[in-house]
């Protein structure tokens, strides 16, 4: 709960911070131990920052331990996140906080820009990635290729790869060690009918009492499917969901979607609380009027379809830590879904700064292809001095993210007065 409530700054800062209570001040852990969670968590689909508490509670006290773990580094964020989005619903149309969001929005952009060059660095190692990065940008950007497609196409790309080279067949990630205790596959299969039902359960329940057509069974399965491609970390999430909530379902407008990323930049917990606003909003924008409850509703089926299925994957997939660190065709596919992200984050990254910087677009058909161009005049020159300003301060002057959204608002509300 300590670690919930001091992690901001997204998940390389929460590892950081975990490393530094769980290794150096109570030596839970020893630093091997630390890094061979921390790869097996990088190896799943969803949050690896909640995924690590989960798996460090699993550890020591097992399921019970997981889930005290788990829950506790979420749930301090998640409380925050319900509240400003009641905020947000009901006074987020005000002068004042309209231009508080302006700088938000600018501070936003460079700090996605700077995930993408994070990403980027530690993910484009060979030829092959950085083919496979282009090839994930152009399949999205200009064919609108269904992300999980160009997840199951990369998996299957590098494990072909790592076949036909033979690379990697003596590749050892560091702290991993071959001693561990051998895994039974009853227990295992046990705890996977068990965590899907944990999981399912209540959203098929959803399903027969409300309708297929109902927003919370919409969002139970909208981000069930979420939790299950969403390989490479928080922005890789953030890369298909907002693309699908304003495009797909028209939940949010492209500027809200900006907005509830800056709001879980901001706050502690992990970034990917994010869907917790999404899911607030498109209760709250149900046809007749969503109110409050549903509203609450929302927010809580959206939290359940993000976070159940972590505890699914670090229940099921732990006693094979050994085993899977050593898996080479397995991190090899992974390696390659990690190196398409890149091309994902870039077409976020496109996404969002387009819709900061210009207020309307007109579509232009090119043949098989139909793209969203900017129409030039409707530029906010606002936002674009403001995003310059953002960018000077995380990448000029390497200053953090709070800081750079607390100067970015401030210079906000500075140009509101010219």
């Amino acid at each position: 709960m300590k670690i919930g409530l001091l992690s901001f700054g997204g998940p390389a800062a929460q590892i950081a911070l975990m490393h530094r209570v769980l290794v150096d001040e109570r030596r839970w852990f020893a630093e091997r131990q630390f890094l061979s969670a921390l790869n097996f968590c990088m190896l799943l689909p969803g949050p690896e920052a909640m995924q690590l508490a989960t798996y460090a509670g699993w550890r020591m006290h097992g399921i019970a331990g997981g889930l005290a773990a788990g829950l506790l580094f979420v749930v301090p964020g998640a409380l925050l996140m319900i509240v400003l989005s009641m905020i947000y619903v009901y006074y987020g149309q005000l002068p004042a906080i309209e231009v508080l969001f302006l700088g938000v929005k600018a501070a936003v952009l460079a700090i996605v820009l700077e995930a993408l060059i994070r990403v980027a660095g530690r993910a484009l190692q060979t030829r092959m990635h950085w083919l496979l990065a282009g090839l994930a940008f152009v399949a999205l950007f200009f064919f609108n290729v269904p992300f999980p497609l160009v997840v199951f196409a990369a998996a299957l790309l590098g494990a072909l790869w790592s076949w036909q080279s033979g690379e990697g067949a003596t590749v050892s990630p560091i702290g991993v060690t071959t001693s561990g205790p051998a895994a039974a596959w009853p227990d295992t299969v046990r705890t996977v009918a068990i965590w899907l039902a944990v999981w399912l359960g209540p959203l098929i329940g959803l399903w027969f009492v409300l309708g297929s057509d109902h927003v919370l069974v919409q969002l139970g399965w909208f981000f069930s499917k979420l939790a299950v491609v969403t390989f490479g970390g928080a922005y890789a999430v953030l890369a298909y969901m907002a693309q699908e909530v304003v495009q797909g379902y028209g939940w949010l407008s492209a500027g809200e979607m900006i907005d509830g990323l800056g709001l879980a930049e901001t706050t502690l917990g992990p970034l990917i609380l994010v869907t917790e606003f999404v899911g607030f909003l498109a209760a709250f924008r149900e046809e007749g009027g969503g109110g409050l409850l549903l509203s609450i509703a929302g927010a809580v089926v959206t939290l359940w379809a993000t976070f159940a299925p972590c505890f699914l994957w670090i229940f099921a997939g732990a006693p094979y830590v050994e085993q899977l660190q050593h898996a080479v065709r397995l991190r090899a596919a992974l390696a390659a879904v990690t190196a398409a992200v890149v091309g994902v984050i870039l077409n976020l990254s496109l996404w969002f700064g387009l819709r900061v910087l210009f207020g309307q677009f007109e579509t232009v058909d090119l043949g098989m292809l139909s793209l969203e161009v900017p129409v030039l005049h409707s530029l906010d020159w606002k936002a674009a001095a403001l995003s310059v300003l953002a960018g000077i301060a995380l990448f000029g002057f390497r200053a953090g993210v709070m800081v750079t959204l607390i100067v970015s608002a401030a210079a906000s509300f500075a140009l509101s007065f010219v």
